[in-house]
């Protein structure tokens, strides 16, 4: 029945129906994806961990009215941004990414490829850079000319959250159990923050680890890192969600929840919740299968990024500057 609701809830959320086309820039801007592939593989070459940014910025955005471009507004005085909301606060950067490539485009094409797309197409680059698989990117949304500061916090999933707190979440977005387990093999690559898993390294981490002398090591560190008494300064202390192969997207993450090793409570839900017999069979299956798992990513991202408001496609702009609405 709450499927059901939820179904009928965010029907007009999943716009399929909108015209997104492969060759949506094809005689307005045919160098668009040659120009965020070259501006990606600087950044990444400079800096793996930009991969990482570039994918949580998109992820962050469509879970918030849609793939629109309202994660990238800055604050003014007649717009309040999502970009300082709690859970984006610290979590969020990589913007000065995107600045970079979308001064490119309107140096190129200007006024014509907007920040959505230019978004959704950097986050697609940068899975490949670090060795995730490739997927083709509908094109042809619009910016928001708003954004929601509240809708951060009711929409997108937390470090300490329960799996059917998170899963419907994602049910909210029209996105599926599959999908959520597939989507949260994004955090085989980036880092969490001290704390967001405080209570989770003294809490039930070895409850659920088997706690060989890997993961005996394992805890030891990330309590060195992050103390339990919290202290603004360890805070922001980091480690990342993927201590095996933290700059290589793969399918060790599943092989450390399989460990019982997840760094954040949301991820070590998928296998150890007793409510997540699926999420635990699917997390089992992508351990077992990287292409498998490559496969449902692909598919479950182009299905993300088609998460489109209908209103922002009618009344939506291409913004000059990703910061800040046209005026």
């Amino acid at each position: 029945m709450l499927l059901i609701i939820l179904n009928i809830f965010c029907a007009g959320l999943h716009a399929s129906d909108l015209p997104l086309t492969l060759d949506y820039y094809k005689s307005t801007c045919p160098t668009v994806l040659e120009i965020v592939k070259s501006e990606m593989e600087c950044a990444v070459l400079s800096d793996p961990r930009n991969a990482a940014l570039i994918l949580r910025l998109h992820f962050h955005d469509c879970f918030v009215q849609g793939c629109d471009g309202s994660v990238l507004l800055d604050d003014t005085i007649t717009l309040q941004g999502e970009k300082k909301a709690p859970i984006n606060f610290h979590a969020l950067k990589g913007f000065r990414i995107i600045d970079r490539i979308k001064n490119k485009l309107e140096s190129e094409c200007p006024g014509i490829v907007s920040c959505a797309d230019l978004l959704t197409v950097a986050a697609r680059d940068a899975v490949i850079l670090v060795g995730g698989p490739y997927w083709d990117v509908p094109l042809g949304r619009k910016d928001s000319k708003t954004a929601n500061y509240d809708l951060v916090s009711t929409n997108l999933p937390t470090a300490n959250e329960g799996l059917l707190s998170i899963i419907t979440k994602f049910l909210y977005q029209g996105l599926s159990a599959e999908d959520m387990v597939a989507l949260s093999g994004a955090h085989t690559i980036g880092m969490a923050r001290c704390v967001n898993f405080r209570g989770r390294i003294y809490g039930d981490f070895e409850t659920t680890a088997t706690m060989n002398p890997i993961s005996e090591t394992y805890l030891s560190k990330l309590r060195s890192i992050c103390p339990a008494a919290p202290a603004t300064k360890a805070d922001n202390n980091e480690s990342a969600l993927d201590y095996v192969t933290p700059n290589l997207f793969d399918n060790s993450y599943y092989h450390i929840l399989l460990q019982g090793d997840g760094l954040i409570n949301s991820d070590q839900e998928l296998y150890s919740s007793v409510f997540g017999l699926e999420t635990k069979q699917l997390v089992q299956k992508y351990a077992e299968n990287g292409i498998a798992f490559f496969e449902k990513f692909a598919e479950s991202m182009v299905k993300m990024g088609n998460i489109i408001n209908p209103d922002t496609y009618v009344d939506g702009e291409v913004r000059k500057n990703c910061r800040f609405v046209n005026t």
